[in-house]
C-alpha cells in the first residue's frame, strides 16, 4: 500500500467539502464548471473528473444532468463513490495513464487532486498531456493545484515549523517548499510553475481562480458565521476569485485550460 493510499483510508475525504471552508471551495469551483459547461452545451457536456476521490463533485455533476465519468487512483475513496450509486461511470486509475479513455472524449476534464500529490515535472506532464489527450478541441481542462504561500504561512509560520523547515533544507532560498518524493505527500506551486507545465503542455489559460481565497486561513470565524453571513462570504469569494492580486495566497488555485483547436 502506498503512502498516499495509507493517507486517505484514514482522511475524511467525504467530509472535507461540506465543511464552511470546503463548502466556500465547492461552491465557487462549481460555478467555474457551469461556466465552461455553458460553452460547450451546457448539460450535454461529457464531464470526466479525474483524481475524483468519494464522489464530491461528480455526483453532484451528475444530479445537474451531466454525463460524468470518474476516474480514481485510492480503491477506499472508488468504493465510498461506487456506494452512492449515482449515475457516474467509474473507473480506477491513475491519471498519469488514462489508456482505457478514448482520444477526444470529453468537452470538460477536471484535475482536482493529481497535482497535490505529483512531485516531479515528468508525472506532472504525464498528467496534463493524458487530460490534454481525452479532452475534445476547444475543450477545457480544470487543474486544481496546492499552492506554496498557503503552505508556508500555514505550516512553517502558524504552525511554528520555519527554523525545522530551514534545518532540514526543505525550503528554497525564496522560501519554495522541496517536495520531491512520496514521502512529502503534498507538492506545493506557484504560478510561474504552472506556467512552466502549460507552455510544456502545449495549453492555453483561459482564466485562473482561487477557489476558497482566505476560507482555509479563517476556519474558526466562518464557523462561527450564522448563514446569511457566510452566504456573503461565498458571495465575496465568488466575486474576488480571479483578482490577480489574491491569486497566490489562497489555498488552493485552479487552472482553466482551453485545448488548442489545432492539437
Amino acid at each position: 500500500m502506498t503512502q498516499l493510499e495509507k493517507y486517505y483510508n484514514k482522511f475524511k475525504e467525504d467530509h472535507r467539502l461540506t465543511t464552511r471552508h470546503g463548502s466556500v471551495e465547492f461552491a465557487v469551483s462549481m460555478e467555474k464548471i457551469r461556466e465552461c459547461a455553458a460553452k460547450c452545451g451546457g448539460t450535454a457536456a461529457k464531464i470526466l473528473d479525474v483524481g475524483a476521490g468519494t464522489g464530491r463533485y461528480s455526483v453532484a455533476l451528475s444530479e445537474e444532468g451531466f454525463d460524468v465519468t470518474a476516474v480514481e487512483l485510492v480503491k477506499h475513496n472508488l468504493d465510498i463513490l461506487l456506494s452512492k450509486h449515482a449515475k457516474v461511470k467509474c473507473w480506477p486509475g491513475d491519471a498519469r495513464d488514462l489508456s482505457f479513455l478514448p482520444d477526444k472524449e470529453f468537452d470538460i476534464t477536471l484535475l482536482f487532486g493529481p497535482m497535490y500529490h505529483l512531485h516531479t515535472e515528468e508525472d506532472r506532464l504525464a498528467a496534463l498531456n493524458e487530460a490534454k489527450r481525452v479532452t475534445k478541441d476547444g475543450g477545457f481542462i480544470l487543474v486544481a493545484y496546492v499552492m506554496n504561500e498557503y503552505a508556508i504561512i500555514s505550516y512553517c509560520f502558524k504552525k511554528g515549523k520555519i527554523l525545522d523547515c530551514i534545518r532540514n533544507k526543505t525550503l528554497t532560498d525564496d522560501f519554495h517548499a522541496i517536495t520531491e518524493t512520496e514521502k512529502d505527500l503534498y507538492s506545493y506551486t506557484r504560478i510561474e510553475d504552472m506556467d512552466a507545465l502549460n507552455k510544456k503542455a502545449g495549453l492555453v489559460r483561459d482564466k485562473i481562480f482561487a477557489p476558497d481565497g482566505a476560507a482555509d486561513y479563517m476556519r474558526r470565524e466562518l464557523n462561527a458565521l450564522d448563514e446569511e453571513s457566510f452566504g456573503y462570504f461565498v458571495k465575496y469569494q465568488l466575486s474576488v476569485c480571479e483578482r490577480p492580486d489574491l491569486l497566490g495566497a489562497s489555498s488552493h488555485t485552479v487552472d482553466v485550460l482551453r485545448v488548442p483547436s489545432s492539437s
